[in-house]
């Protein structure tokens, strides 16, 4: 775990502030956007909206995306979540056939050759399973932040998923890493074991690296890549990033 001082004054809020924040939007997406679902990496962000949600015991369900290439640390942050709370967490794998082609036709690793073949690979592990994830739902709950690259930067605590045709969540947008490690500390919140060996940032095992001192919190995801195409398809449309403001935003 990073070792950062109690107080955090990045966004001009305390933590106890921030969490009275996320905590009112949350209880606002299960109360007025039902069915609602959260999408959890399993990474630090995420145990912080599992933890709020849990707690509350608000009608949200939590689901991750198991794309059949994770770190078994990863893995077994779920084993946690059901030790610690009693919740089971739903899966939602990528369609064997689908995994299947791509393998036999690129190669296992063909994501490292091109941000397309990455992309695609993205696509089937990932994307495609996330419709099925939210097929039926009113609203779906990220663990985005804007401090976590500059391809967030413009992030807003409710959007519109035109992809989806639904209203998305980022509930810890104004939330710095800090912050998030800080309510981890003082709550006492399970989290996976990778973020003690320098990743803040995780996905699949074989795009995911330990990041240096100084380097930003998603240099380990892609890093073969270029900064600006650093997203997987979860939060894109046509390869464009979505993030249009709600107008009944108020936060």
């Amino acid at each position: 775990m990073l070792d950062m001082a109690s107080e955090t004054v990045a966004t001009g809020h305390t933590l106890d502030e921030l969490v009275v924040m996320t905590s009112a939007t949350l209880a606002r997406v299960a109360s007025d956007f039902s069915p609602a679902v959260f999408a959890s990496s399993l990474a630090a962000e995420d145990m912080v909206l599992t933890d709020l949600i849990l707690k509350a015991q608000l009608p949200i369900e939590i689901f991750s995306l198991e794309t059949g290439r994770l770190n078994q640390e990863t893995l077994d942050v779920l084993g946690k979540v059901k030790a610690h709370y009693g919740y089971d967490i739903t899966l939602f794998h990528p369609q064997p056939e689908a995994v299947q082609n791509y393998v036999t036709q690129n190669g296992l690793n063909a994501f490292y050759d091109s941000v397309d073949m990455r992309r695609e690979c993205c696509r089937i592990r990932k994307v495609e399973p996330l419709g099925r994830a939210l097929a039926g739902k009113q609203a779906w709950v990220t663990g985005q932040r804007r401090a976590q690259s500059s391809t967030r930067a413009e992030l807003a605590v409710q959007e519109l998923d035109t992809a989806h045709g639904m209203t998305k969540f980022n509930p810890l947008a104004d939330w710095s890493e800090q912050d998030v490690w800080n309510y981890i500390r003082q709550n006492n919140v399970p989290y996976n074991a990778l973020h003690d060996q320098g990743f803040p940032s995780i996905g699949c095992a074989p795009c995911t690296r330990a990041v240096q001192p100084g380097e930003d919190v998603r240099a380990g995801r892609w890093w073969w890549e270029n900064p600006d195409s650093k997203e997987c398809g979860l939060h894109m449309v046509d390869g464009k990033l979505i993030r249009i403001k709600s107008a009944s935003l108020a936060d």
